[in-house]
Parts: C-alpha cells; structure tokens; sequence
C-alpha cells in the first residue's frame, strides 16, 4: 500500500534521546507536510528485528550517551539524562496516549525526561507529572486498557511499516531513521525522485557478499 507522501508520521520511544533530538530539531525547523508523533516500544521492535539496542552494548553505550551530549550542545537544545537509563518507558509512552498523543504532550512528556532528566520510570514520578498536567482522572487512565491496547496497536503498525528503530520519520513509502537521517527526509520532500536515481535502485537490489554466522 503506498501511503501518502503529503504528512509524516514521527515513530518514537521516551526512552530515546535521538527521539527527543530530533523533535526538538523538527519542532524548531517543521517540515514543508504535517507531521504526527506515534508512540511506540523500542524493545518489541528489537525484539522483532532480533536487535540489540545501542546500550545494551557497553561500548557503544557510553560513545552513544556523549555523542547524544554533545549534540545537544551543539544545537543548543536543553539536555539532561534521567537518573538511569535504560529505563523502563511504557509508564511515560501510555501517559502521551492517554493525552492524546498530541504534540504538546510530546512535548510536555519529552522535556520532562531528557530536559529536565527526571525519572519518569518511577510510579511516584508519574504521578507527580499527572498532578502538573492538571488533566481530571489522568493517572487512572495510563493503566486503563484502552491505552495500553492502542500503544499496541501503534507498535504492531509500525513493525507491519518496517520501523525496526527509533526516531523514525515515515514519509510516504519511505523510512528516515535516527536524527542524522532528516537532512535526507527533507530532500526527499523536496525531490520525490530522490530515490529513483539508478545507484539508488542499484542498491535496493544489492546482494550480500557474505552472511554473519550467529550464534
């Protein structure tokens, strides 16, 4: 099914500080089309995809966390890590379906953990951000079926899309993953021929030289 290349939809995990980069940076500069945020969960997309994610290698873990630090400087985006991470997010993510998944509260949600690094992992932290928010009945609803089933539904959707990772913009039949990836989402909207470029379809049809033996 080709979707429509008139909107965006923005992919994400509060567990993300690229996620987080990159609505700030598409918050401060939006794109030429509409652009909707959808919460989902990272893990069952790794999960999935048979993937690590970039903490989970101690390494890579401790370059991601200064690169994510550096960046923010950089752009002068306002930015603290939470007290830990990984954390568990499904508390923060239910809380912006239960608002409606609107950019507001992205915004409200996203600047509470990576601008203010606060933990929102804790149930006593989620509660407190529910009073702030002032919305009537709000903490009962993050655990109320209905918005666990729709953060569900969100995730199988992106997964049946072929979102394997987080941020990732969705434009038309295409996918822009991670914050380096918005330069070319904004080409692509620019030039929709991007990708029909010859060495473009050369590299769709690619074929692996080798096969990494898992084990």
């Amino acid at each position: 099914m080709t979707e429509d290349r008139r909107e965006a939809t923005f992919y994400f995990d509060t567990i993300s500080p690229f996620a987080y980069l990159m609505w700030k940076a598409l918050r401060r500069a939006p794109l030429d089309v509409p652009v909707t945020p959808v919460p989902v969960v990272f893990g069952a997309l790794l999960n999935h995809w048979g993937q690590l994610g970039p903490a989970e290698v101690p390494a890579k873990r401790i370059h991601t966390y200064r690169y994510c630090q550096w960046l923010a400087d950089v752009e002068h985006i306002p930015f603290r890590f939470p007290p830990t991470h990984p954390f568990l997010s499904l508390g923060s993510l239910r809380l912006i379906v239960a608002l409606g998944s609107t950019s507001a509260a992205v915004d409200e949600i996203f600047d509470r953990i990576f601008a203010q690094g606060r933990d929102l992992s804790s149930a006593d932290e989620l509660a407190r951000v529910c009073k702030e928010l002032a919305v009537p009945h709000l903490a009962s609803q993050i655990n109320a079926e209905p918005v666990k089933a729709a953060l569900r539904r969100n995730t199988d959707a992106a997964i049946e899309r072929g979102v394997f990772g987080v941020p990732t913009l969705a434009i038309g039949d295409e996918l822009f993953w991670g914050y380096d990836s918005l330069a070319m989402a904004r080409d692509f909207l620019a030039n929709p021929a991007l990708f029909d470029d010859p060495e473009m379809q050369r590299l769709d049809a690619l074929p692996f030289g080798v096969t990494r033996n898992r084990r």
